[in-house]
């Protein structure tokens, strides 16, 4: 029984008989009798077969590889087509639908789908399905310059000192570790450390070592051997091999279970790593740059993380700096991410001065990776070409109080938090225009529990 996560890296060996060229599939839904009957019938004709059941991990999957379908019932298939960034390759998606009735083959094509196959399906119509996404042109994903994709826009002490710090680090195959907060842009420091070294051609590949269980996760980093446990149906290359010549970025590096950092501090130290179920080591050429916002020299004396590991990581440690300590930054962060997200969401939009100063004063505790949601935000909801002060401080997740104002006597959570909330469903309201159904959404909470919430507060 085909049971575990087998995202599967190997090189295509597709068999002669085959009627389409292989390639990787992608297989996204509930671990059920039909997922495996899918897996089967893939695995039988060469395909590479990689079974994920949540929509996160599919886009998290396929934001750095490229397959040559995924199959998903309708509504996974719509939230992948949706959730996959423009920049990201772009794999095209099948569609499964359960019912004969056109109008939901119509609704898929609509999401984005490019093909779709009615529920259950058969050798034949899958064999039909594939031999179809053959004969679609295949619009070619454009390459990122690396310009494009390591922008650390800023020209405040701390980014100019750190920009320096990279062109430094890059010239040398030595170990970085990147400090600080969630938010603060650590993958797009390693990215710029690896697009302005000597391995700027070769791959950088990225992995979250607090997305996957350690069972999983020792696999997709090192690799395994078929027959290594269970499900390992066939031989996997792990991202140390993947990684080969170029660079590996491990980001929440401090989640890694202590049975993995020896195997992590051993592939450092010899340049070797060794598959799941091998007896053979591997050589592999690969410059690794970690990241955590954990104080590691904190989880070193409480024994959670290794201590030898830990100067092996931290041989030139990197701080990020979070934005409320580069505030004469956020003003061009806010025009980039106008721009960037303008063209993403085909707007075109402006910010006034005053708009810029009240990002200015936010303290921003999400960092630059709030501010980006923030501007997108703002894009998304306005109605006009430019930005005012008043439409962007109605965007922003918290009105700044002002703790020196706050009466010591007056400290009932209840009522601070009342006051919380109708300020922020009367900001919503305004942002929206008095749109209720979409301050739900923005508040998170549903049509009904806010028109109720209005009537409590008096709301006009």
């Amino acid at each position: 029984m085909l049971r575990f996560l087998d995202v599967t890296d190997l090189p295509t060996t597709a068999r002669s008989s085959a009627p389409v060229k292989g390639g990787r599939i992608l297989l996204l839904g509930p671990d059920d009798e039909h997922r495996r009957t899918l897996h089967l019938m893939l695995d039988h004709r060469g395909y590479e077969v990689a079974a994920l059941a949540e929509v996160d991990a599919a886009v998290r999957f396929l934001s750095e590889r490229t397959c040559r379908a995924v199959i998903a019932p309708a509504p996974l298939a719509a939230s992948v087509t949706a959730s996959v960034q423009p920049e990201h390759p772009r794999s095209p998606v099948i569609a499964v639908v359960s019912s004969r009735d056109v109008a939901h083959s119509v609704a898929a094509f609509e999401a984005g789908a490019a093909d779709v196959v009615r529920a259950p399906i058969d050798e034949a119509s899958l064999e039909l399905a594939l031999c179809r996404l053959d004969a679609m042109p295949r619009e070619p994903t454009p390459r990122p310059t690396p310009s494009a994709g390591s922008t650390l826009v800023g020209d405040s002490a701390a980014m100019v000192a750190l920009r320096e710090t990279i062109g430094r680090v890059a010239a040398h195959r030595t170990t970085v570790l990147i400090l600080g907060e969630s938010g603060t842009g650590k993958e797009l420091v390693a990215r710029s450390i690896h697009q302005a070294s000597a391995r700027s051609e070769r791959r950088f590949v990225a992995i979250n070592c607090a997305a996957l269980p350690a069972a999983l996760l020792e696999s997709e980093l090192f690799g395994h051997r078929r027959g290594a446990f269970t499900d390992a149906i066939r031989d996997k290359i792990g991202l140390f091999e993947e990684a080969d010549g170029g660079t590996l970025f491990l980001d929440e590096v401090g989640e890694l279970p202590l049975s993995l950092q020896a195997k992590l501090l051993r592939a450092l130290q010899e340049s070797e790593i060794r598959r799941v179920g091998d007896n053979a080591s591997i050589t592999v050429d690969v410059r690794l740059i970690a990241a955590t916002l954990r104080d590691l020299s904190v989880d070193v004396v409480e024994g959670r993380f290794r201590e030898d590991l830990y100067y092996r990581l931290a041989v030139v440690p990197l701080q990020v700096p979070p934005l409320r300590e580069r505030r004469r930054d956020i003003a061009a962060l806010a025009i980039h991410f106008a721009t960037t997200q303008g063209q993403r969401h085909q707007r075109e939009v402006t910010l006034t001065p005053e708009a810029l100063s009240v990002l200015e004063r936010h303290t921003w505790p999400g960092n630059v990776r709030e501010l980006e949601n923030v501007i997108e935000r703002a894009l998304v909801l306005c109605d006009r070409p430019q930005l005012d002060a008043a439409f962007i401080e109605s965007m922003l997740p918290l009105r700044q109080a002002n703790a020196s104002a706050a009466d010591p006597a007056d400290l009932s959570i209840k009522k601070a938090t009342r006051s919380l909330e109708e300020d922020l469903i009367r900001r919503a309201l305004e942002a929206t225009r008095g749109n209720r159904t979409v301050a739900s959404r923005l508040l998170e909470i549903s049509h009904r529990a806010l028109l109720y919430k209005i009537k409590e507060y008096g709301i006009r």
